[in-house]
């Protein structure tokens, strides 16, 4: 039988805990209870068996609390949630984790969560679900609800939205415990080595290409979106050394970085498979644009440039050629620091959908800037430089790559836990 963990702050939510467990053993999952409260003693229901309820793990919360120290509270009993889940996770007793709470109890059981590997179910239903969660989302693949009203009773409102959290937690938690004994049985366990490739939408054809390749060649590829979270994440898994090698073919958030973007990823996109001596093959891919949010949020100081609507929610602009110089310089640098068998591909022709030959962004002096601030940053280093004749997006450009990173991984056979 599946089992739920319901996580949560019992001393404040206890009663709707109580309603959530109700709702999970009707679906026909099995539950577990664990307090993660900070504040007093667990108010459940009265039919609940105390022995379902089990304490997260933390410090001297009493003497915490005496203090008033609210803020090392929280934290402490994160970290100890994080510890239970885990090992429940562990112990097989738990298929999917569901919890309810404002940012206190978001905070604590999200932290939880984030201990947890990826496809374990996670949901989480909070009162600040509706602004940016990235802090508490990080990397992982927590599910995240709004509950439109604050989490204080069962009502008209609340009930349906914790219902369908319930459901859904119980459905998760189901197919997750069938696959699970399916990977047990010797059925459907992957044991093709993983390749992670970034892509946008102006570099999906040239990325598909690569992906397909890699696939004819014996690999299985995760493709990470270069939003900002795609990148975090590609970086995170990659500092993990879950991948035996990375086409690392758009970088736009490294443009975003620079030119104060909204989807950058941080300075330290393009840095984890190099420290880690992971085989990579990268390529300038979409660093001929910064991304924005609406039209009208593009800074007025750019707004002389080529102002393109990608969508309603995404507006790019034209790099310039010192922007791109920039950026070639610090591609190189990173590129330089690789601990491992690393290569730069060249899309001579364009770097994105935009860029390609009679495309709005096709302007191969601003592009050529970007590539001989690449050639200087490398000149003399053991990074191969690839020059390819084709715009990003031609298929011939995805092929190159992808036999390129597996002559790479073949010849160092980088050990992958994939």
């Amino acid at each position: 039988m599946a089992i739920v963990v319901l996580l949560g702050t019992l001393d404040t939510k206890g009663l709707e805990y109580g309603w959530l467990r109700d709702r999970l053993l009707r679906r026909g999952v099995d539950v577990v209870v664990v307090d993660a409260g900070v504040a007093g003693e667990p108010r459940m229901p009265a039919d609940v068996p105390r022995a379902e309820v089990a304490r997260a793990a933390g410090a001297d919360l009493g003497r915490l609390r005496a203090e008033g120290d609210r803020g090392a509270a929280v934290t402490t009993m994160a970290r100890g949630a994080a510890e239970t889940v885990l090992r429940l996770y562990q112990e097989g007793r738990l298929h999917g984790v569901l919890a309810i709470g404002g940012s206190g109890g978001t905070s604590i059981a999200t932290r939880a969560m984030r201990a947890l590997p990826l496809g374990v179910p996670k949901v989480m239903v909070s009162s600040m679900a509706s602004g940016d969660v990235s802090a508490y989302v990080g990397s992982t693949d927590i599910t995240m609800m709004y509950s439109v009203v604050d989490i204080a009773g069962i009502n008209s409102v609340s009930a349906p939205i914790l219902a369908n959290a319930a459901d859904a937690a119980a459905g998760m938690a189901e197919g997750f415990a069938a696959a699970s004994r399916a990977t047990a049985a010797g059925l459907g366990a992957g044991d093709r080595p993983l390749v992670a490739a970034s892509m946008a939408g102006v570099t999906t054809p040239g990325v598909d290409a690569a992906r397909e390749r890699m696939t004819d060649l014996g690999y299985e590829v995760l493709v990470f979106h270069a939003s900002g979270a795609g990148g975090r994440t590609l970086e995170s898994l990659a500092g993990q050394r879950l991948f035996a090698g990375i086409l690392d073919l758009t970088l736009c958030e490294l443009a975003d970085d620079l030119c104060g973007g909204v989807l950058t990823a941080g300075p330290d996109r393009l840095a984890a498979a190099g420290r880690g001596g992971i085989p990579q093959v990268v390529s300038p891919g979409a660093l001929d644009m910064v991304k924005f949010g609406p039209v009208d949020t593009v800074p007025a100081r750019m707004r002389d440039r080529d102002v393109r609507v990608h969508n309603p929610s995404i507006t790019v602009v034209r790099t310039t050629p010192q922007e791109c110089a920039e950026l070639g310089r610090r591609v190189a640098a990173k590129l330089r620091s690789a601990t491992g068998p690393t290569a730069l591909c060249l899309p001579l022709r364009g770097l994105s959908t935009l860029g390609a030959p009679g495309g709005p962004y096709h302007d191969p002096d601003t592009d050529e800037a970007l590539f001989g601030a690449l050639r200087d940053g490398l000149r003399g280093s053991a990074v191969e430089v690839v020059e390819v004749d084709t715009h990003i997006n031609d298929p011939a450009f995805g092929r190159a790559a992808s036999d390129l990173l597996h002559r790479m991984i073949t010849r160092t056979r980088t050990p992958c836990r994939g």
